[in-house]
Order: structure tokens, then C-alpha cells, then sequence
């Protein structure tokens, strides 16, 4: 036997030959299986599926982050610019297909007056998509 679990002899030896012949066995098996079973997977069956058109995605709109300090001073995109300099690029922004989302980033102790000019200028040249960013952790504190 291949194990040695009935040796006549009592010899404690370790076996040194492997008996491979079931492995063999279940290999040729299963060789046989995939041999048979192989050209079943590439029939196809031919359909006439029908069309389908959608529209292309839109495109999503640029995003302006118009941060105001406190002092308020104005940050176009992390850049400082002024007052006059904002009107001309709110009427460049709002030419622009799709029209750019305009975010306002404003410091708590900003006054009113100055959120509302900016507010204004928006527009007055023509944006329409204004939003506020808030804090939300600064809530809870």
C-alpha cells in the first residue's frame, strides 16, 4: 500500500514514492469534460435587437467660488480682485454656455451690504445661479 499503514516488515521508514494515479485520473477526467463541454459556450444565437438613441449628458457647469473676508475684500476663485474688476467678469461668466454656478463663501462678521452689492452685480450682469456656503460644523459649536 502506499502508505505504508500495513508493511509487513515494521520498517519506520518514510515512504519515498508518491502514488499520483488518482491525480492523474480525476485530470484526465476533467480534461475530458472541458473537451465536451467547450464548444457549447461559443454558439450564439442571432437576434435582431432593436436600436436605441439617447441624448448626449449634459455638461456639467463651471463652478465660481467667490470667497468675501471680513474686511470685504473679494476672492474670485482664491484670487483677490476688486470691485470694478468683479462686473466685468460676472458679465464674462455669464456669457458662457452652460452658465457657471456662482458659490458665495462670506465671513460671519462680513457686513450685509457688501454680500448684497455682490449680490446685485451677479445679477444685474446676468448670473443666475447663485448658492451660499455654509459651515455646518460651526453650528454645533
Amino acid at each position: 500500500m502506499s502508505f505504508g499503514g500495513f508493511n509487513e516488515n515494521n520498517n519506520q521508514a518514510p515512504m519515498a514514492d508518491i502514488n499520483v494515479t488518482p491525480m492523474v485520473d480525476v485530470m484526465l477526467v476533467l480534461l475530458v469534460i472541458f473537451i465536451i463541454t467547450a464548444p457549447l459556450f461559443t454558439h450564439a444565437i442571432k437576434l435582431d435587437l432593436p436600436g436605441a438613441q439617447s441624448q448626449a449628458a449634459p455638461e456639467k457647469p463651471e463652478t465660481i467660488a467667490l470667497a468675501i473676508n471680513a474686511e470685504g475684500k473679494l476672492f474670485w476663485n482664491n484670487a483677490a480682485i476688486t470691485q470694478p474688476e468683479l462686473a466685468t467678469r460676472f458679465a464674462t461668466a455669464a456669457l458662457k454656455k452652460p452658465q457657471p454656478d456662482l458659490q458665495l463663501r462670506a465671513d460671519k462678521s462680513t457686513r450685509y451690504e457688501i454680500i448684497a452689492q455682490v449680490m446685485s452685480a451677479a445679477q444685474t450682469n446676468g448670473l443666475t445661479k447663485i448658492g451660499f456656503v455654509t459651515d455646518p460644523n460651526s453650528a454645533a459649536k
